[in-house]
């Protein structure tokens, strides 16, 4: 049975791992400083006693995008994976202007509530910019840190300025259209036949929760992500890279990008794979993690 914070089109999940995952989603009451009010905050979590993995889903999505990796990686290891604060099935306070500062703060604030030591962090794609974000604010949660075709170092996109009334509303609408969002699933994979009807599912559950498109908004208006090609150096955590060879959307040359900026790295790249690794290629991502995990 689906939590009753899932909207009513988790009934339409058809692949096991998506049930799944979706069945063991929790919400927990976070306090930060960022209001009065606690914020109601979705996760999944997968305990023992070894050092614990973070995952951390990327832009317009949720912590569904790991239904394949994270059974795979709790096998061996402890695995938690949140929805950021402003996306995927957490609680949406537009009291709380919703910016990478204020998604930083939250994220911490869930780290030091519910795990409260140090992690490996493993962020793609949008995920892997705000897990750069948190390790150089909070180093002392992070004890390594994967990024999975990662943003982080390209300039904040400018459509921003252009989020105003009502182009604002036809652009959260244009991305709500299924076929647009098929479209995109489509190009994330390198085998298009991955881009299933459960996995248009479980990219649009989310949509269908209170102010999902009023909280896109103000994101897509703070700028978002920017680059950190400035700070990167300053990483000290060992750092897996792993980057899909046949990635199309944010394309192969920031993998060695990252490899060479960040001091303590090594980049491992996925073959017959695109934007997605944890969903294109779970197992093999899942090695490459357990492996680096275990490295001393």
């Amino acid at each position: 049975m689906f939590p009753s914070y899932l909207p009513p089109l988790a009934s339409n999940l058809t692949e096991a791992t998506s049930i799944a995952l979706a069945e063991q989603i929790e919400q927990t009451s976070i306090p930060t400083p960022l209001s009065q009010d606690n914020i109601a905050t979705t996760y999944v979590a997968r305990q023992n006693s070894n050092t614990p993995i973070l995952l951390i889903h990327g832009f317009d999505s949720s912590l569904l995008e790991f239904r394949r990796l994270l059974p795979l990686l709790a096998a061996r290891q402890s695995t938690w994976a949140v929805d950021l604060l402003g996306f995927g099935f957490t609680q949406r306070n537009l009291d709380i202007p919703l910016n990478p500062e204020n998604i930083k703060t939250h994220l911490y604030y869930f780290w030091k509530t519910t795990i409260g030591q140090p992690v490996i962090l493993a962020g793609a794609s949008m995920g892997g910019a705000a897990a750069i974000d948190f390790t150089l604010t909070y180093p002392e949660a992070v004890e390594k840190l994967v990024l999975i075709d990662s943003a982080g170092l390209a300039k904040q996109p400018a459509i921003g300025k252009f989020m105003i009334p009502p182009l604002d509303y036809f652009a959260t609408e244009f991305l709500r259209n299924p076929k647009i969002r098929q479209n995109i699933s489509r190009a994330a994979y390198f085998d298009k036949s991955f881009a299933s009807s459960d996995a248009q599912t479980c990219a649009a559950l989310h949509l269908k929760c209170p102010n999902w498109n009023k909280s896109l908004i103000a994101f897509t208006k703070s700028g978002g992500y920017g680059s950190f090609t400035a700070q990167i150096s300053k990483i000290q955590q060992p750092t897996l890279v792993l980057w899909g060879k046949q990635d199309k959307i944010l394309g192969t040359k920031d993998a060695a990008k990252f490899d060479r900026a960040i001091p303590n790295s090594q980049l491992v790249w996925i073959d017959n794979c695109g934007h997605v690794p944890h969903l294109e290629q779970p197992r093999v991502t899942a090695k490459e993690i357990s492996n680096f995990v275990s490295t001393a």
